[in-house]
């Protein structure tokens, strides 16, 4: 139909005429109203927005030097990062001459792996960028099983009394 007649129509009942597709060939209008689609569009990204995690880096950082017991510490950090579903990045910082000695750094890093074990999987393995030393390590997957919903409870019902004859 004509533009102006689809105006006039949408006029009479309150509503709005948007254009739907434009590039069309005619192009392709819809009457609505135009305020409630916005809103409708603004709630749906909105809750898709909500659906989505956030993806967190946490970084735990070692140097060539680092006494036993801060490693251990920092290895309990880094499991309780991974626990909180976050990845974790190990850093190995080297200063000076340090950085000629790679192989401390490597081996650092594989022994974390070591310590996490299974509650890991390496995502980036030990490369590196300058004068420091990066692995990635993300959580395992959950492999939580889920609980089946509760049967309901059956009815009890009670039987209707019998008609007397």
């Amino acid at each position: 139909m004509p533009p102006h007649q689809a105006i006039r129509i949408a006029e009479e009942r309150g509503l709005d005429l948007v254009e739907v597709a434009g590039n069309a060939n005619p192009p392709v209008c819809r009457i609505m109203d135009y305020g409630k689609y916005k809103f409708m569009e603004a709630k749906r990204e909105h809750a898709a927005r909500a659906k989505q995690k956030n993806i967190v880096i946490k970084e735990v950082k070692f140097r060539p030097k680092t006494d036993d017991h801060d490693f251990d510490f920092k290895v309990k950090h880094i499991l309780r990062f991974l626990e909180e579903e976050d990845k974790v990045k190990v850093v190995v910082m080297f200063r000076g001459r340090e950085v000629v000695h790679r192989d401390i750094g490597y081996r650092i890093i594989e022994e974390v792996i070591h310590r996490i074990g299974e509650k890991a999987i390496v995502e980036k393995p030990a490369g590196i960028d300058g004068r420091d030393m990066h692995a990635i390590l993300a959580p395992r997957p959950s492999e939580i099983p889920k609980q089946p919903k509760k049967p309901k409870a059956p009815s009890i019902e009670t039987p209707a009394p019998e008609a007397q004859h």
